[in-house]
């Protein structure tokens, strides 16, 4: 997207397109590669990832059977990944965000209808069926709105390479970026594997819980000023620039804010509303609403690093997260050390959240150095206005709310009756007290 940008700024239609077409051709070459890697060694793969399945000749032979199906989706997905990059680069941000839905609508659609045509111990491959499905559906989804902007990648390849290899360049360090994710990941269930039985399970359904306001808000945020920010970048607008990120910072403080309230004080009623089924115990609710709390500390920071690193990424600098995110890291196994022993697996979710604090903390500091100011005095009046109305929402929702063993009482009609009265209760007391305190809509809508 930066570098895209900088050319739709700077440099000739066709040299647009030509980034266009050498990029989708070079991406097209490398994931065609991997794709029929993936399914000619499926069986290794299997071998490698889960040697459990080596004895049993059944189930070996059904997991190789759906690698094989599912792995080209990588070449679909990344193919749709490159066409909503610029589709967002050109600001049309609605298509990207809705082709992810296709997958769930194929998934359903091959268990209602294709699973029962195959043989009872083969019917999961329909949902193999269905990803791969997905992939092609969604890339074949934007291609209409490419051809409208007349921006329809059509493989080719020119001497003139520059565009190419700095996308090239830039990947390496994102690739590295994500890795250390997963690593964060692998070492918190490492650690929770020696905890209580049933701890990795706890922090999996607390995670996922955290994961819905990071992505429906925390990605659309980052995935809507990535272009804006790149492109005042190469127009050299920096004042422009500092001034998306102060409205990205105000959003985050009214809307993130009091989504972690919520998400921790409501942490039983959504849990056992949920969850609360079958092999599924009030322990378990409990147990795992510790971990919430913990990781909902953290909601604002998670979601202050898509910003900042956004910033990053619109001045073609990956290295700088990537370099910021090592430290994080060892900064989340320290306190992974530290916290664990007093906290238990909540210790782990805390951990996370204090370190991505710490993470979005350097990354800002890490922008002052490199010459963008970004003013956040107003955005602490947000702050302010948002700390006040969330207090009367927690002061209203811990005095008002039924108390836990009520929750785990009701049947799951009562409970989520219950939780949209609550939860809409809440935001109601939150919009009113951001409301009394002057933050109008017109103050959230754009960046002034």
């Amino acid at each position: 997207v930066p570098v895209l940008s900088e050319y739709r700024e700077t440099r000739k239609p066709e040299e647009v397109q030509a980034l266009i077409d050498q990029t989708g051709a070079t991406l097209g070459i490398i994931l065609l590669i991997i794709s029929a890697l993936g399914v000619v060694l499926a069986p290794l793969l299997i071998s490698i990832f889960a040697p459990g399945f080596i004895g049993e000749t059944e189930k070996f032979e059904l997991a190789s059977k759906m690698l094989q199906v599912t792995f080209p989706y990588i070449l679909f997905i990344s193919l749709t990944a490159f066409a909503g990059a610029i589709l967002n680069t050109y600001h049309h941000f609605g298509v990207p965000a809705f082709t992810p839905v296709l997958l769930n609508l194929s998934l359903i659609g091959c268990a209602i209808w294709l699973a029962p045509t195959f043989p009872e111990e083969q019917q999961v491959v329909a949902l193999a069926w269905g990803v791969l499905i997905a992939g092609m559906v969604q890339l074949s989804f934007q291609v209409p709105f490419l051809l409208r902007l007349k921006l329809l990648p059509v493989p080719r390849f020119n001497r003139d390479r520059e565009g190419v290899n700095r996308i090239l360049k830039l990947m390496l360090p994102t690739l590295f970026a994500v890795s250390i994710t997963q690593i964060n990941l692998l070492i918190d269930t490492l650690i929770a594997s020696f905890l209580q039985t049933g701890s990795i399970s706890w922090l999996y359904y607390s995670d996922r819980m955290v994961e819905l306001p990071l992505g429906v808000f925390g990605v659309a945020l980052a995935t809507v000023i990535l272009p804006n920010l790149s492109t005042e970048h190469a127009r050299g607008d920096n004042a422009t620039f500092s001034g998306i990120i102060s409205w990205a910072l105000g959003l985050v403080f009214i809307i993130a804010i009091p989504a972690a309230a919520g998400l921790a004080l409501l942490s039983i009623p959504i849990l056992a509303t949920l969850f609360q089924y079958a092999e599924f115990t009030t322990n378990d609710v409990v147990m795992s609403s510790k971990s919430l709390m913990a990781y909902a500390v953290g909601l604002p920071g998670f979601i202050l690093i898509k910003i900042f690193s956004s910033a990053f990424f619109s001045r073609q600098d990956t290295s700088t997260p990537v370099k910021i995110a090592v430290i994080a890291m060892v900064a989340n196994i320290v306190l992974n050390l530290l916290l664990v022993g007093y906290f238990q697996h909540a210790g782990l979710a805390l951990a996370s959240s204090l370190s991505a604090y710490l993470n979005s903390g350097l990354l800002y500091l890490r922008l002052k150095q490199a010459g963008i100011s970004v003013s956040i005095k107003p955005e602490i009046k947000m702050l302010r206005i948002a700390c006040v109305a969330v207090i009367l929402m927690s002061v209203f929702l811990i005095l008002l709310t039924p108390a836990r063993d009520v929750w785990f009482q009701w049947d799951v009609y009562q409970r989520v009756m219950q939780l949209v009265i609550w939860i809409v209760a809440g935001m109601a007391i939150y919009t009113a007290g951001i409301y009394i305190q002057g933050i109008r809509l017109r103050d959230l809508i754009s960046p002034k």
